[in-house]
């Protein structure tokens, strides 16, 4: 371990000597005052990892002598301490270490080799779902349904479990993998055994760091972690000890001053960051808050705050380490020598933030006052898009023309024509506002446009959090007070993100009051955020389809794309915890909760939302009366063990996997077929075809195959084939396991709108291969098996922020899959762009202006790309010819941003590039 800079230095905190590379020694040479504490912690990774190789002195350099305004083009080698994990993508992540340690052998390396470096640990949160809901035993029988859907996949987690090092399952039923990370498994500051120079062992202390397969993994920043969620493809090659290239970042500084008004939440804070960071545009940089607003934010509001950093579209949204973080830690249970190790450490190394602290240099500053935050909500389909709470019935109103401008005419009801044949106007047609009878508990009711079918207290984003979820129980204990109930159409659930929470909500006495309005706790998962809402009751989905009704979700959540939360509900709307319950008991989202009363008590007379609101200081009292560190210590003592279910999942033995041909859950994937140990140069592409033409904000949830498996789509064929009935397919989360069911979902999102087919939803194309289907809609998955029998190559072209949403590796994965080659798009989100070339596909920008419309593409183009000069190129020309012979031939940049990157597109992806690289270390 090279050590230019001369920067070894030893702390001795606990009785024990730590070596660490102190910041301050090389603040001797370079002027590190003012420098992000973000970049500290980059550039003290850069110090422990110079090898003279990957790192070099000259890395270290341009980080100490960051300039905050320029847009840096240096490559910088970056090695996270730890990698998360949570099942959805960490199945796949075990399915590829498993085929990689059969890919490996065949080309002469040892199986073994593939095997976790640094510690890594999976949590399984993604695959409870709401079947059961508004009863006491909830919890119990979505956690049985759970078992019985998963206990392949559970299965061969377990085996991971025991073939791996470094490898450590979280098992079912104990929280969500974000809070679970941040009440139990960060550290804030690490220590490793290490050997030195003169070959003896001693203790390294240095900042926790990680890579997670969830783009919320950044909720651990709030604790001064820095950590951000990459595609699985990436956590992976950091498992197997790859660092990771990206470029210097620029630094976005968040000034936040005074300090949360009466009435205001947390998530209300946070929905006006999203939105002012969104405005102000950060994709690919890091955001870092500071200010003497930090000393009244609790520790669990910033961690809301940074897990909400995908939203604002950043890298990251990190806080400093501080008295409020030690006291989380405190409070959380960690042992007082880790915190004591935490502070001396922070201090040493000038991570440590006081409230008078001088604030660093930044490319850019926003700056909150808290006390001008209003209650608010944001919707209805993306979390950006901020609402105050005096606002959302005009919103719902707004938005409903364009969700309804569809809807299919009807008999009897305002939307007839008239007697002269002449259409209603769409402004008549939404006054009418049609209704459907349905009968629920005995009692009939009247569903109409903006009716609320799903509340729910779901995501780490707010679960953390104690302030607003025992406002939520203050709240139902005031509304029960009144005599209020929860509208009878409405789902109503609530998905602690650990066991600590019902353990306090139980303590402050409120857990009954929420299960009155029919919040029952129906599991420890991420549930109705991830779009595993399970399905509306008969009467209600009967009543939608009748009049195709515009009906809503109001989730605690932090994404709310469409399609995401329930392909029934049209418009969704994320809210603080206390809110849920206030739309549940109004039942629709077509009212003005600060002026409108939310409905009439026990006594006959309205009641508003004021009403029944809790005072801050009542919340803040009930914080102190009920959290404790003993809360922690007895739900993290034994976290890996599980329980008598999961312990009796038989799971194979053995260093390999004993793959079974009759899986539906987990396969061998096909990327290593055929791979050798020779790399071809990278070649033009000739004689694509387009395999979709999509517009601005194509998210990872459009893309990658998620929710449920329709019956007559692609991936239900291939499961009703295989003896799989409709009951048991499962999600295609639960399945991302098996390649041959996620290809078949790629791009099969119900809301995902073509404009090869003039706009229209849903998961299809246009096929231009030629023979007798040429000039045909098909799903994509089936022109895409054409083109691929034919050899034909594809293409995808697209609008601005393509790939959005959550860090999902199939949705490069499925791409791939597929045979797309190439993604011409408008602007690329970063971590989608990052594993598109993780897996070989190639990213290419249009110019600035340009798109396909503008250069008059319609996707039946023959697509030709040239000049990629082997990856060396930065611009590349694209020649798409049409039907009639003439062509058009427009520039557009190439995205191989690092020369790693260039190499792994050049292997084929990064995986192939590790493996080459382990192989050839082995036959050396």
């Amino acid at each position: 371990m090279a050590d230019s800079f001369a920067t070894r230095a030893r702390l001795d905190v606990n009785g024990k000597s730590y070596v660490y590379c102190s910041l301050p020694e090389l603040g001797k040479r370079f002027d590190l005052a003012r420098l992000p504490y973000s970049m500290k912690i980059l550039l003290e990774n850069l110090l422990r990892h110079e090898d003279g190789v990957t790192v070099l002195p000259s890395h270290i350099e341009a980080v100490a002598q960051w300039d905050p305004n320029a847009v840096s083009d240096t490559e910088i080698a970056f090695m996270p301490a730890r990698v998360l994990l949570q099942d959805f993508t960490g199945v796949p992540c075990v399915v590829d270490l498993a085929a990689m340690r059969d890919a490996v052998r065949k080309l002469g390396g040892k199986p073994s080799q593939i095997n976790p470096l640094i510690p890594s640990e999976l949590v399984i949160d993604h695959s409870v779902q709401v079947d059961v809901f508004g009863r006491a035993d909830a919890l119990e029988l979505n956690a049985r349904i759970e078992f019985e859907r998963n206990k392949e996949r559970y299965g061969f987690l377990r085996w991971g479990q025991k073939a791996f090092d470094n490898f450590k399952v979280v098992p079912p039923d104990t929280g969500i993998v974000h809070q679970v990370n941040l009440e139990y498994l960060a550290r804030v500051v690490m220590e490793r055994e290490i050997v030195n120079d003169e070959g003896v062992g001693e203790l390294m202390a240095f900042p926790d760091t990680l890579f997670g397969t969830d783009s919320h993994t950044t909720m651990i920043n709030g604790l001064g972690v820095l950590g951000w969620g990459v595609g699985g493809i990436e956590a992976e090659a950091a498992m197997l000890g790859q660092p990771s290239s990206m470029l210097i970042p620029q630094v976005v500084g968040f000034h936040l001053t005074g300090k949360l008004p009466e009435g205001a939440t947390g998530t209300d804070l946070v929905l006006t960051v999203t939105q002012m960071l969104r405005g102000l545009g950060v994709v690919g940089k890091f955001v870092e808050f500071y200010g003497d607003g930090l000393q009244h934010l609790p520790l669990a509001d910033r961690a809301t705050i940074a897990n909400m950093s995908p939203e604002y579209g950043a890298t990251c949204g990190i806080f400093p380490i501080d008295a409020e973080a030690l006291r989380y830690l405190r409070l959380s249970g960690r042992s007082e020598e880790q915190i004591a190790l935490v502070e001396a450490y922070a201090r040493a190394q000038g991570l440590w933030h006081e409230p008078d602290s001088p604030h660093a240099r930044y490319s850019a500053t926003l700056k909150l006052d808290l006390g001008d935050v209003k209650p608010s909500l944001a919707g209805p389909k993306r979390p950006q898009d901020r609402v105050l709470l005096e606002d959302l019935g005009e919103n719902f109103r707004t938005h409903l023309e364009a969700f309804a401008a569809n809807r299919a005419p009807r008999n009897g009801d305002a939307r007839r024509m008239d007697a002269e044949g002449a259409a209603q106007t769409q402004a008549a047609r939404l006054a009418a506002k049609p209704s459907s009878r349905i009968r629920i508990q005995d009692q009939e009711h009247d569903l109409t446009d903006g009716s609320v079918v799903i509340a729910a207290i779901t995501s780490c984003t707010n679960t953390s959090n104690p302030a607003v979820m025992l406002g939520a129980g203050l709240l139902a204990r005031n509304a029960v007070a009144k005599g209020l109930k929860s509208a009878p159409w409405v789902k109503t659930s609530v998905g602690p993100g650990s066991m600590v929470v019902t353990d306090y909500l139980k303590k402050a006495g409120v857990l009954p009051d929420l299960e009155k309005l029919g919040f029952f706790i129906v599991g420890y998962g991420c549930t109705t955020c991830i779009g595993n809402s399970g399905p509306l009751p008969e009467e209600v989905s009967r009543g939608i389809a009748e009049n195709d009704l515009v009906v809503a979700s109001v989730l605690s959540g932090n994404r709310n794309f469409e399609g995401r939360i329930h392909s029934e509900t049209k418009m969704n709307y994320l809210a603080s915890p206390p809110l849920v319950v206030a739309y549940a008991i109004a039942g629709t989202v077509d009212i003005d909760l600060s002026t409108q009363p939310l409905g009439k008590g026990s006594d006959g007379q309205d009641v508003y939302l004021r009403d029944i609101w809790p005072s801050n200081r009542e919340i803040s009292d009930l914080i102190t009366a009920t959290l404790d560190p003993e809360m922690f210590a007895k739900n993290y003592a034994d976290v890996f063990k599980g329980d008598a279910r999961w312990n009796a999942i038989d799971s194979p033995d053995g260093e390999s996997y004993a793959w079974s041909g009759d899986s539906t859950y987990i396969k061998n994937p096909p990327y290593f077929d055929g791979m050798t140990m020779d790399v071809d140069a990278i070649q033009d592409i000739h004689g694509a075809r387009v395999l979709g033409l999509f517009g601005d904000s194509i998210t990872t949830d459009h893309i990658s195959p998620a929710g449920a498996i329709k019956k007559d789509s692609p991936a239900g064929r291939y499961l009703i084939e295989r003896g799989v009935e409709q009951r048991n397919f499962n999600s295609y989360g639960s399945r991302r396991g098996n390649d041959d069911v996620m290809v078949r979902g790629t791009f099969a999102n119900i809301r995902i709108k073509n404009l090869m087919l003039g706009g229209e939803e849903g998961g299809n194309t246009v096929y231009y291969g030629g023979g007798g289907d040429h000039g045909k809609k098909l799903s994509i998955y089936d022109a895409a098996m054409l083109y691929k029998a034919a050899g034909i190559p594809l293409v995808v072209m697209a609008g601005k922020e393509y790939g959005t949403g959550s860090s999902r590796d199939w949705a490069a994965k499925g791409t791939i899959l597929l045979g797309v080659k190439a993604v011409i798009a408008e602007s690329f989100e970063r971590i989608h762009r990052s594993n598109l070339v993780g897996m070989g596909v190639l990213p290419l920008q249009f110019k600035d202006g340009e798109n396909a419309g503008t250069l008059g593409l319609d996707g039946s183009e023959e697509i030709a790309v040239t000049g990629l000069e082997d990856g060396a190129a930065k611009t590349a020309t694209v020649v798409a010819r049409k039907v009639d012979g003439s062509e058009k031939r427009f520039q557009v940049k190439v995205l191989l941003l690092t020369p790693k990157e260039v190499e792994y597109y050049r292997n084929g992806g990064i995986l192939h590039y590790v493996l080459r690289q382990l192989a050839a270390k082995q036959a050396a």
